[in-house]
């Protein structure tokens, strides 16, 4: 029971940013689809963003006038013709709802609010520009070379436009089923790379907008495509059969040029046999293994204008690959460029380098040799005993035909003379120890070759710093698999499969929402799931797939729970529902197909059960009927959100028959036991809301008496989701933080010790099979640092963290911590520092949202003089409201 104190009585005051004031407010990151001024939208009606920048004050918004228009001077008045709305709200995420948008079109908007203290913004404007709306505003067809998909290497194709008058906006819209390159007069368009995303290509294609505006000022512009395979002419054989794709066939793409005078007409360039085409260098290149490049057969100057193609073949028209083509919104894959740590040179033909790190990209070799020398390029996780590469803990699953596509193996041919410089364009590895290997002498220095990180370029939001530098680690390593398994879908690790598994997905989105702005990369992905999903409801285990491969394997609630549990999760953290609107059809269908093969009153044994476990094997019925119950209760809070009763009632009651049947069946009430009481099985049911409320207590105690046994984890994948926050929820956060920080094995920092720098498949360094050494698929810790320690939660009735739950665990073996989260409202921050027997805690509440604070002590001080707080003698419960605070809590 706890009863109100005051602070002011507790002792001195520390607050540093709720006491002043200034004049007037600004409003920063402002975006459009949670992107900033995107160009080339489809959506009809897209979603408008912004935050507060308090500059120090108490600042609540009270109010906001926003509009929409053509003209950049009447909306920073606010009289966009479009769109104007005026509301006492302090809603800062705002869906479109005037005039219908145009295709084709800049629109700038601007938004004005006002405080509940009294202030007023000024105007801040900023844009967007709409893409081609609808299929049908396509001009055009979709060309390529010849239709031979065994062909093998990759077609350029150019074109050569002269504009008519003074260009004053060009834009080029680009659409591929695989992979282009576009280049201007020479010139790369664009600082991205692999585009378009990886899609279901026989349901959906996505294409890119560019802003070509400055290369049109030219008298004559040369228009160059290169073409590669990506994943829909997958050449190479591995034993998911894409290359049996039903879709599989010879690239092709589509190309809107639109160019605007200064006169008001506008002329559009569009692909058809018109365009030529040549096969180029790029002798082979797959997306799984790597790329093979012949300098001598490069054509100089063949993307520049006046260059002759008269020995060029015309273009073929071809079939649309698909009936629906839609903008690619969302940040694109980008390549950080890195130095190489080390290089051993065996001999003048065999070179190996260490970039001392673990990665997803590319190598680019800057390097001088005799015409016609072959150079092989290979990369790999790591070295074996001899210091040689070793490629057989990610090579197998690669079912190669012939030896002529060696595993991540680029393959150079060079043309003699000056430098010359190679870097796939078309292909990703993940490496961290590269060997160049040539069949004549060259001379190589570290300065010869760099390494790319790529993914997609998502705006890291988060940080966490600690005293144990083996946490630190253990959070930048999982920052590191995190981002080398994005690439505009989920994947679980960047060399041997690169696919989309969904249980991966959904155990780390926590993980990837606390630390990047990532809510665009999933949505993409949540319309991949519609795109799979068949009319049973049914869901593979890898999103996107071909049709064919894991819709009978691999799949179950276990793992394709991705269908609710990550729209809500995108719910918890923007406040945004779309994803959660967009999928709700596709999440009832799913459960509905689960109750419909479900028994004993809502059990299944559909799943892949607690995947790579230390030891102890949880059943695969419990742990799949666990997920069953989270879906339904998603379901039906969903449902309750849209006002949908009828759905709310019954997935309610479902949701209560599949914890009830689970209960009936593992849980022994007189001991407060599940199962065996392995970890996964105890940790599971309280994480997810299973355990009867008069037995959380209980059997929170009997996992604590089991982990005890040995400090460490003996978990698999899902229990490595639950065993942390069932522990640190129900007072145990100590021994949580002593299974975190472990560094012998099984554990984290086991492999941090080992020199891991991203995270492992298996706990167990040295086993035989399973040992990706760039998995994600642990990496649901580094939420828990932010959860568990730092103790920063959402709060469902106030999602997107408007209000927020701040929960900090003092934890024993922490001298201080640090979390900070970018939410959508703006810097939360939860710190802690150790000194004696008081811990001094700060805390940041962002402008327009509030907090409830939680701190555990015997005594607590600080803060703002008169605050009313609320305790029941061992827990003190405090409402903040928007600003900095500094507690002193005495343990």
């Amino acid at each position: 029971m706890f009863k109100s104190i005051y602070l002011s009585i507790l002792g001195a005051i520390f607050i540093t940013s709720c006491t002043s004031h200034k004049d007037s407010i600004a409003l920063t990151d402002l975006k459009v689809e949670h992107m900033n001024a995107p160009l080339g939208l489809d959506t009809k009606a897209p979603r408008f963003s912004w935050k507060i920048d308090a500059n120090g004050g108490t600042i609540g918004q009270n109010g906001y006038h926003i509009s929409v228009g053509t003209d950049s001077m009447e909306v920073a008045k606010g009289k966009g013709i479009y769109w104007r709305e005026q509301r006492n709200s302090d809603n800062t995420l705002l869906i479109y709802d005037g005039k219908p948008l145009q295709p084709f079109t800049k629109y700038y908007w601007g938004v004005q609010v006002s405080s509940d203290d009294n202030q007023e913004s000024g105007v801040s404007v900023s844009s967007f520009e709409t893409g081609m709306m609808d299929v049908s505003n396509w001009e055009g067809r979709w060309i390529t070379d010849v239709e031979d998909m065994d062909l093998k290497p990759a077609p350029y194709f150019r074109k050569e436009f002269k504009p008519q008058k003074e260009v004053i906006r060009a834009r080029a819209y680009i659409t591929a089923a695989g992979l282009f390159e576009l280049t201007l007069n020479g010139q790369k368009v664009g600082d991205h790379w692999l585009d378009p995303i990886y899609t279901r290509f026989d349901r959906r294609n996505l294409y890119v907008s560019h802003d070509v505006t400055s290369f049109f000022q030219e008298d004559k512009v040369a228009i160059g495509v290169l073409l590669g395979n990506g994943w829909y002419n997958h050449q190479s054989t591995a034993v998911w059969n894409f290359h049996q794709a039903g879709w599989r066939n010879r690239p092709r793409f589509l190309m809107n040029i639109r160019v605007w005078y200064t006169d008001g007409t506008s002329e559009i360039l569009a692909t058809d046999k018109s365009w030529k085409t040549k096969l180029s260098p790029v002798v082979f290149n797959s997306i799984y293994t790597a790329e093979h490049y012949d300098a001598r057969l490069e054509l100089e100057g063949w993307d520049q204008s006046g260059y002759d193609d008269a020995g060029w073949n015309s273009a073929l028209e071809v079939k649309a690959p698909s009936g629906k083509i839609t903008a690619e919104v969302m940040p694109h894959i980008t390549g950080e460029k890195m130095k190489f740590a080390k290089m051993e040179k065996r001999n003048d033909r065999y070179y190996i380098f260490d970039l001392g790190r673990n990665i997803a990209g590319v190598t680019e070799l800057r390097i001088k040799g005799e015409k016609g020398t072959r150079i092989k390029v290979t990369h790999s996780e790591q070295l074996d005993s001899l210091g040689n590469l070793d490629l057989s803990n990610i090579i197998v699953h690669y079912r190669p035909k012939d030896t002529l596509d060696p595993f991540q193996t680029d393959i150079y041919t060079l043309k003699g003379g000056e430098d010359e410089i190679f870097r796939p364009r078309f292909n990703y590895k993940g490496f961290q120890y590269v060997a160049v290997e040539s069949d004549r002498p060259i001379n190589m220095e570290l300065e010869n070759i760099s390494a790319y990180f790529m993914h997609s370029d998502v705006e890291s939001i988060g940080k966490i710093h600690t005293s144990n530098e083996t946490i630190n680690k253990i959070w930048e390593a999982t920052n590191a698999s995190y981002l080398s398994n994005l690439f505009g879908y989920p994947t679980d690790c960047p060399q041997r499969e690169k696919n989309g598994w969904t249980g991966d997905a959904h155990i780390n989105i926590e993980t990837g929402l606390y630390n990047f702005d990532a809510i665009m990369v999933y949505e993409k992905w949540m319309t991949d799931h519609r795109d799979e999903q068949q009319e049973n409801g049914v869901l593979p285990s890898i999103i996107p797939t071909w049709g064919g491969w894991g819709y009978d394997w691999g799949n179950g609630p276990d793992w394709t729970s991705t269908v609710a549990i990550i729209p809500w999760q995108l719910y918890q953290f923007y406040g945004d529902d779309r994803a959660l609107d967009d999928m709700y059809e596709p999440m009832k269908n799913y459960v509905d197909h689960i109750t419909s093969i479900s028994y004993e009153g809502g059990l299944t044994d559909w799943g892949l059960g607690d995947w790579v476990p230390v030891k102890s094997v949880t059943p695969k019925e419990f742990t799949s009927s666990i997920y069953y119950y989270v879906d339904a209760a998603i379901l039906a809070k969903a449902a309750r959100h849209f006002g949908k009763e009828k759905d709310y009632q019954e997935y309610s009651q479902l949701a209560e028959n599949i914890k009830n049947a689970i209960n009936t069946k593992y849980l022994d009430i007189e001991k407060g036991i599940y199962g065996s009481g392995f970890q996964t099985e105890l940790s599971a049911p309280l994480y997810w809301g299973i355990v009867p409320d008069s037995l959380i207590q209980k059997v929170a105690d009997n996992l604590a008496l089991e982990v005890k046994k040995t400090n460490h984890i003996d978990v698999g994948l899902l229990g490595t989701k639950t065993l942390l926050g069932a522990l640190s929820q129900n007072g145990y956060a100590n021994l949580a933080f002593t299974v975190a920080s472990q560094e012998t094995y099984p554990s984290w920092g086991w492999w941090v010790k080992n020199g891991a720098t991203t995270l492992y498949e298996n706990w167990d360094i040295d086993a035989t099979s399973d040992l990706s050494r760039n998995h994600i698929m642990f990496g649901a810790i580094s939420a828990w640092f932010y959860k568990g320690i730092g103790g920063i939660l959402p709060d469902e009735n106030a999602p997107g963290f408007k209000n927020f739950i701040l929960k900090p665990n003092f934890v024993d073996g922490l001298d201080h911590f640090e979390a900070e989260f970018e939410s959508r409202f703006g810097l939360i921050v939860s710190k802690w520092e150790r000194r004696g027997n008081q811990v001094e805690y700060n805390c940041t509440v962002p402008p327009n949202s509030t907090a409830l604070l939680y701190l555990k002590g015997k005594d607590i001080k600080g803060s703002n003089q008169g605050m009313t707080i609320e305790t029941d003698g061992q827990e003190f419960k405090i409402d903040l409201l928007p600003g900095s605070y500094t507690f002193y809590i005495e343990e």
